[in-house]
């Protein structure tokens, strides 16, 4: 199992405090406690509450908040509790025993929306799925997502991206989006809704994809490639995942300055990525990292 990470993120009410993680705690299932008495459901909660500035704690997929009496500032205690919690998980502790709490209910909506290529449509929901991005091309490719696998079993489904809060869906031609968008739909929110695991935790894909491999992976890339990858996370990917695709650095080579890059989702094979990549990103590392980049290359995923 993946060791847990915790990040620590202000929220806009100066009493509360988010401590995200690297990976999902429920599945994709809230709960909401006033009191330790309420938290004999969540093992974690109570041990929380035996901090006396505790007022609230709140779980749910990949983060627990926790809002605090007036008597401390966060910034005097957040350390540490982000600490305790990364403990008590690396430890083995339990979040939730049984699955009958009291559940704070938060629906799951989902929207279809379109993408530049034709061919894909994004399918959003209304809270996160997955802590990384993964692209699935068959059926044999699937097995670390169960969601994917089951999406395949629809005999119009070409490929799946799964990023954050979205699924893009590559169809084959021989259907069409007004025929099979509402089911595609139902079926995307009913297996959130019902708390399904979207990628397995121990799949090794999703192991590749936490913070620490990540991270491990970035240092040994040389200076160049370093602020490449950080020109495409801040500049790049953000926009292409508003359209439901992804990029992916690959590879630079210092002698011929040529950046190779990876399009996935609704951007592999879309009519218009070609002009994007040329006209956009490339121009964009010419510009900003002048005399080290001559061409960009995509590689489809």
């Amino acid at each position: 199992m993946n060791s847990f990470k915790v990040s620590i993120q202000e929220t806009s009410n100066n009493s509360i405090i988010k401590f995200e993680l690297n990976q999902f705690i429920t599945q994709h299932q809230s709960f909401e406690f006033n009191n330790i008495d309420e938290a004999k459901a969540s093992p974690i909660a109570q041990q929380l509450f035996y901090l006396p500035f505790v007022k609230k704690v709140y779980i749910t997929s990949n983060f627990i908040a926790i809002e605090r009496f007036n008597i401390v500032e966060w910034p005097d205690v957040q350390d540490e509790v982000a600490e305790q919690i990364e403990s008590y998980l690396n430890d083995g502790g339990i979040v939730i025993e049984d699955n009958t709490a009291a559940t704070k209910k938060v629906p799951v909506t989902v929207y279809a929306e379109s993408t530049p290529n034709p061919s894909v449509l994004k399918f959003v929901a209304n809270k996160k799925i997955v802590t990384a991005s993964y692209e699935f091309t068959s059926i044999d490719t699937a097995k670390a997502s169960p969601l994917a696998t089951e999406l395949f079993h629809f005999p119009f489904v070409k490929s799946i991206f799964l990023d954050e809060n979205f699924v893009s869906v590559t169809k084959y031609d021989v259907a069409d989006w007004n025929d099979i968008t509402s089911e595609l739909r139902e079926f995307i929110r009913g297996y959130i809704e019902n708390g399904k695991e979207v990628v397995s935790s121990n799949a090794p894909e999703a192991i590749e994809k936490t913070t620490e491999k990540v991270d491990a992976h970035f240092e040994t890339l040389d200076d160049t490639s370093k602020e490449i990858v950080n020109i495409l996370e801040e500049y790049v990917r953000p926009a292409v995942a508003s359209d439901g695709g992804n990029i992916q650095f690959e590879s630079y080579d210092p002698n011929t300055k040529i950046v190779k890059v990876i399009l996935q989702g609704a951007c592999s094979g879309c009519p218009s990525s070609t002009f994007t990549l040329k006209s956009g990103i490339e121009n964009m590392l010419k510009e900003m990292l002048k005399g080290k980049v001559n061409s960009v290359e995509a590689i489809n995923g």
